[in-house]
């Protein structure tokens, strides 16, 4: 079972890109496998593409606020795990 390690929340979702906003309190990298968490409902993916102020990042620290696309909508509030196997 992959640990879950808090990365950051959801402070905005942008539904005609599919892009939500991300506050971070933890490095995430494209590549990273990531669950998005609210209220019980939740589902995973792989970080594909990683925006921070307008430019393509492959990686980002805590207390930056990143565009993360995503498959599905993240609800504001929703919580962003990082996924690590032990």
């Amino acid at each position: 079972m992959p640990e879950m390690i808090l990365v950051g929340k959801v402070k905005g979702y942008f539904e005609n890109i599919g892009v939500a906003a991300v506050e971070l309190v933890d490095e995430l990298n494209v590549g990273d496998r990531i669950l998005i968490e609210k209220d019980g409902v939740s589902f995973e993916q792989v970080v594909s593409s990683m925006e921070l102020e307008k430019l393509q990042v492959q990686r980002a620290f805590t207390g930056d606020r990143v565009g993360l696309k995503l498959d599905r909508k993240a609800e504001e509030g929703s919580s962003v795990y990082k996924l690590v196997l032990p």
